[in-house]
């Protein structure tokens, strides 16, 4: 059964002008500001005028840097809000694997050296012993159709010599299997327009809201570009914040459990489906 990213929500947002329906929500956790959630707002919204958000007990929301608070928030403009109808694209945990993505994988490790987004590093790297760090794409193998209708290879400048565009170490980042985990689901992200700030959308278990990516990583030339951190921070907001939130799946299939069953009877079915069988697929 398919969690529910609204549950536990302490965050919620309306438009006065119908109070009585919700069009999105947050959990909050450290680090976002007042400025930041605006800019959350606007993506999961659509404007055609200027607006501002008041809090529940009257009061404007300032785009400043002061931490967001707990509450109900309503949208006051003199336009129309529309909500944001951009594809959100369906995705679970994707461990690299296979021969097309060995290059991808080694790359990599070989640039990051640890989990870039908690600083942990791979100590055991030096014997060949990875375990317990994995090579994440940004955006995800299993949607390289996507990429190539939507010309995102555009974006990258150092392309691997027979794995595609998609497999370039700038559409990559070393995590830890836990954090890689929380990547896919969209638990977890960096917004680049606003210093490389690590975004949690679910309980933080691991102290990481709030924090940024280092000056080290920042300033490699082959870290991911911008533009694809910015893609995933988009549907990372657009899965948790916009209506109820997208369903989180369950990921954890034992030998023997019968996945493709559990797919077919959960939500999304024929979306989840269609991503499992063309990750593998183009893992090969």
């Amino acid at each position: 059964m398919a969690a529910n990213r609204s549950a536990g929500r302490d965050v919620h947002i309306y438009n006065v002008n119908d109070p009585d329906t919700l069009i999105g929500g947050l959990i909050l956790t450290n680090g976002v500001t007042n400025a930041s959630f605006y800019s959350m707002v606007e993506i999961i919204c659509i404007f055609n005028q200027g607006y501002f958000l008041r809090r529940e007990d009257g009061t404007e929301v300032q785009r400043n840097d002061q931490p967001l608070r707990r509450g109900s928030y309503f949208i006051v403009t003199n336009g129309t809000v529309t909500i944001n109808n951009e594809p959100w694209l369906v995705r679970t945990i994707s461990v690299s694997s296979g021969t097309r993505v060995a290059g991808f994988r080694d790359a990599i490790r070989q640039r990051d050296r640890r989990c870039v987004i908690t600083r942990r590093p791979a100590l055991n790297a030096e014997f060949g012993n990875w375990r317990g760090f994995e090579a994440a794409h940004v955006f995800p193998l299993a949607y390289e159709g996507h990429w190539t209708e939507n010309n995102y290879g555009h974006w990258i400048t150092i392309n691997p010599e027979n794995e595609g565009s998609i497999n370039s170490v700038q559409n990559g980042m070393l995590l830890d299997a836990g954090i890689h985990s929380l990547w896919d689901g969209y638990d977890v992200s960096i917004n680049p327009d606003d210093n490389y700030k690590i975004v949690c959308f679910s309980r933080d278990r691991h102290g990481i809201a709030g924090t940024y990516l280092d000056q080290q990583f920042l300033q490699d030339p082959s870290r991911p570009v911008d533009q694809l951190l910015r893609w995933h921070f988009r549907q990372a907001v657009l899965a948790n914040m916009r209506g109820a939130g997208e369903p989180v799946f369950e990921v954890d299939f034992p030998p023997g459990s019968d996945m493709m069953g559990e797919i077919r009877s959960g939500p999304m079915a024929a979306e989840r489906m269609e991503f499992e069988l063309f990750n593998r697929f183009v893992m090969q």
